[in-house]
């Protein structure tokens, strides 16, 4: 097998790459949406932990509950950011295909995603993700595959 970019050690700290998301000021508009805050993160398990303040006034159905896409909007962004961790912050992950399980209703407030890289392929990246309520019950669970793309060959 040959060595991908999720295979070689990192450049920076957990610690100091933790501290570059936690004071980017160029967080994007979806993330801030969602409520985005970045917990943790192993570049050796190639996992992140992050946290969502989900508000009611802007993510919820009628029922009271967050919308499912918003849930899923989450898990994407645990994955996604997991594969820019395991990259290295050499690449962006676009989602080529998505599935999400969802097991009981997310409520607005304080809610937790763990985003990880299972295996970085020769073009493909394959991530899980879940989210869990304050009281650490699983809400859903999602996996995807995307296509690492470094950020200099991405294009808008």
């Amino acid at each position: 097998m040959s060595e991908t970019v999720a295979d070689q050690p990192p450049a920076v700290s957990d610690e100091a790459l933790l501290q570059r998301f936690l004071s980017s000021k160029a967080q994007p508009s979806g993330s801030q949406t969602l409520g985005f805050r970045m917990l943790s993160l192993s570049q050796a398990d190639k996992r992140v932990e992050v946290a969502f303040e989900a508000r009611a006034d802007l993510l919820c159905n009628p029922m009271g509950q967050i919308q499912g896409g918003f849930v899923s909007a989450m898990l994407d962004e645990c994955m996604s950011v997991a594969g820019v961790v395991a990259s290295g912050m050499t690449c962006v992950m676009p989602t080529l295909e998505m599935k999400t399980s969802f097991f009981r209703p997310a409520m607005p407030g304080a809610l937790r995603g763990v985003g990880k890289l299972v295996r970085w392929g020769k073009t493909i990246a394959f991530l899980e993700g879940e989210l869990f309520d304050d009281q650490q019950r699983l809400l859903a669970k999602a996996t995807a595959t995307a296509m690492p793309t470094p950020f200099k060959a991405f294009r808008k």
